[in-house]
């Protein structure tokens, strides 16, 4: 998998307001990295800089040796099969079932009228159905997407993009929409997923203590800046007043860690419930 690079990355708005100020970030292969801070910080502009569905005014975006910011509408397309992206509002097509929001992953595979008639490949409709049985969603593949709770279209999505077979995973706020335990089975089954792919992820995440149980490495956005790089252990009450302003963090932690369950499986299975 190639190393995402980022370099003095820039978005100004037409308004003038300034969204991410000259952030430079390199995130090798493999890594699950969080990114964090208060609303308007510019996490998602960034990730959407990224895969270049915000156009960033100035600076690069490179992923292993091909600078994505530098390429014309045709390659674009092409390179954007490399990134799968998870998003918060899922994204699904309400009429379609789950099997075919699944397989609208390969649509940048496959021809016109092909993608226009559902017609895909053998190969891609049995890794669609792998791909949901590793997500739980097995039993579902003919259910439509309107009939599923939010948990489970979260599972679609992932599902989705996995099967871009994607070198960069983008996943803007995953768990906004959903309960505490459904969060975390559903951040447990990206990080599970990156690391038997050796997938790179950047994850936009307003929970920090998701982000610091799942992630390897934590960035705090504040106002287009980097205030914060590092191991979620560095996650200080000060480190954390720096990036969101002043707030009793050690009681919030307390607080935060009473509402969790003191041990779970490795391993999330299938809660038909959600």
């Amino acid at each position: 998998m190639p190393t995402l690079s980022i370099n003095d990355l820039t978005k100004r708005y037409a308004t003038g307001d300034l969204a991410i100020d000259q952030v430079s970030l390199v995130i090798p292969e493999g890594q699950v990295m969080a990114l964090i801070g208060p609303s308007g910080a510019g996490k998602s502009t960034l990730i959407r800089c990224v895969n270049r569905l915000v156009e960033p005014t100035s600076g690069d975006v490179l992923l292993g040796d091909q600078n994505i910011t530098k390429l014309g509408a045709r390659k674009l397309r092409r390179a954007r099969r490399h990134i799968g992206m998870i998003f918060q509002e899922y994204a699904l097509v309400e009429r379609l079932t789950v099997m075919e929001n699944v397989l609208s992953g390969r649509l940048g595979y496959v021809g016109f009228w092909a993608s226009w008639l559902r017609r895909f490949p053998k190969q891609d409709i049995s890794d669609a159905f792998t791909l949901l049985d590793r997500v739980g969603l097995a039993d579902m593949v003919d259910k439509r997407a309107d009939e599923l709770s939010g948990g489970q279209r979260q599972r679609v999505g992932i599902a989705r993009a996995l099967i871009q077979n994607p070198d960069l995973l983008l996943v803007d706020e995953p768990t906004a929409s959903l309960d505490p335990k459904t969060s975390r089975q559903i951040m447990r089954l990206i990080t599970e997923l990156c690391r038997e792919r050796n997938l790179t992820a950047v994850v936009n995440i307003h929970d920090v203590p998701l982000a610091k149980l799942f992630a390897e490495r934590v960035v705090g956005l504040q106002a287009g800046q980097i205030v914060f790089d590092g191991s979620p252990e560095g996650l200080s009450p000060d480190v954390l007043t720096r990036i969101y302003g002043e707030e009793d963090w050690l009681a919030t932690a307390e607080t935060g860690n009473a509402d969790m369950p003191e041990s779970e499986p490795g391993v999330v299975e299938a809660d038909r419930s959600l």
